[in-house]
């Protein structure tokens, strides 16, 4: 059975930082997708970033790029969020989700992933 457990979550000002993490276990794949994915107070869940396994390649959406980064640990079967320069608008509560690779890349879309995990809260004060 497929386990996600994120944490790492909190309060923070803007212009702070939080990494987060999410361990993965029972996969039988070892090569995978692990996507990050927020959802705020009456909006849509989005994808912000993503990470192959094999190889790390990275993706991230247009709103993080340059202030998010996604990696990896396999030993630990864990993948970690490291969020910079957080602004209000980030506020939400943070998903991992594991799916697979489809055209060569790992897209950032809810639809993409099959296994999610529980859940942690940012909430990023002005």
């Amino acid at each position: 059975q497929v386990q996600l457990v994120e944490s790492g979550g909190g309060s923070v000002q803007a212009g702070g930082s939080l990494r987060l993490s999410c361990a993965a276990s029972g996969y039988a794949r070892s090569r995978y997708c692990m996507g990050w994915f927020r959802q705020a107070p009456g909006k849509e869940r989005e994808g912000v970033a993503a990470i192959y396994t094999a190889g790390g390649i990275t993706y991230y959406a247009d709103s993080v790029k340059g202030r998010f980064t996604s990696s990896q640990d396999n030993a630990k079967n864990t993948v970690y969020l490291q969020m910079n320069s957080l602004k209000p608008e980030d506020t939400a509560m943070y998903y991992c989700a594991a799916g697979q690779l489809y055209d060569r890349t790992c897209y950032l879309s809810t639809s993409m992933y099959n296994y999610w995990g529980q859940g942690t809260q940012v909430t990023v004060s002005s």
